[in-house]
């Protein structure tokens, strides 16, 4: 077999389907540039690929990963292009690596892909709808606080996540124009991690950020594993 790493985006057109959705996107472009996909065996084959961190519905990405597996050699610039033209929309194939597996006498196989991610970095813009002096106050009692809990509920159950254990650097804050912009380092375990849409909603109804938050665009601008961008580890 023959694998690749893929680094996606997932831009406004499409910010509202699910990561559900989007896999099965990526699915049937492999299958419109007619590449050799490789298929699992069994009774209900599906084709061989995996995704990292997925992300929460209205979030857009320029950094979404996606290994999937040939059954013929391609050069890369050929998989490149046959995948490029066939994906809609909102989705742009930046980066595309082939995955060298060690062999055998080299060590174990690389990690799968959901279990490399560390970090994930992500940047969200809002309007500002009070007073900026205000706003940089709430970012900066947030910062310091030592432990912040965020009540999480689900439809099948309710818990308290320690925030600050996920969070690996400060908030940073700027203005652009009217729309304040916050920068967020945030970390993923195989345990859990903490969304930025949770972060927010702390800043804005504990800390009292004064922004309209249901004007509010979350973007992940980078997935890190080991300190570096995941395609960058294959």
């Amino acid at each position: 077999m023959y694998k690749y790493r893929a680094q996606l985006t997932k831009g406004d057109e499409i910010r509202y389907i699910s990561h559900l959705d989007y896999a099965g996107v990526m699915e049937r472009a492999i299958r419109r540039a007619k590449l050799p996909a490789a298929y699992s065996e069994g009774f209900n084959p599906h084709l061989k690929m995996s995704f990292a961190s997925p992300l929460s519905l209205g979030v857009t990405s320029d950094a979404e990963y996606m290994d999937f597996e040939l059954t013929k050699p391609l050069c890369q610039p050929e998989v490149f292009d046959r995948l490029s033209r066939a994906l809609p929309p909102g989705i742009k194939l930046i980066r595309l690596k082939p995955v060298k597996e060690p062999r055998p006498c080299e060590g174990k196989k690389h990690k799968a892909l959901m279990a490399e991610v560390e970090q994930g970095l992500y940047e969200i813009e809002a309007p500002l709808v009070g007073d900026w002096s205000k706003a940089l106050a709430a970012i900066h009692k947030f910062n310091q606080a030592t432990v912040i809990t965020y009540h999480r509920v689900t439809p099948k159950k309710t818990r308290d996540i320690e925030v600050k254990q996920y969070m690996l650097d400060q908030v940073k804050a700027s203005m652009v124009g009217e729309r304040v912009v916050l920068d967020m380092n945030i970390a993923i375990t195989q345990s859990g991690s903490i969304k930025p849409v949770e972060i927010l909603e702390l800043l804005v109804k504990k800390y009292g950020l004064p922004i309209d938050m249901g004007k509010a665009l979350i973007n992940r601008s980078q997935l890190l594993g080991q300190g570096k961008p995941l395609i960058d580890l294959v």
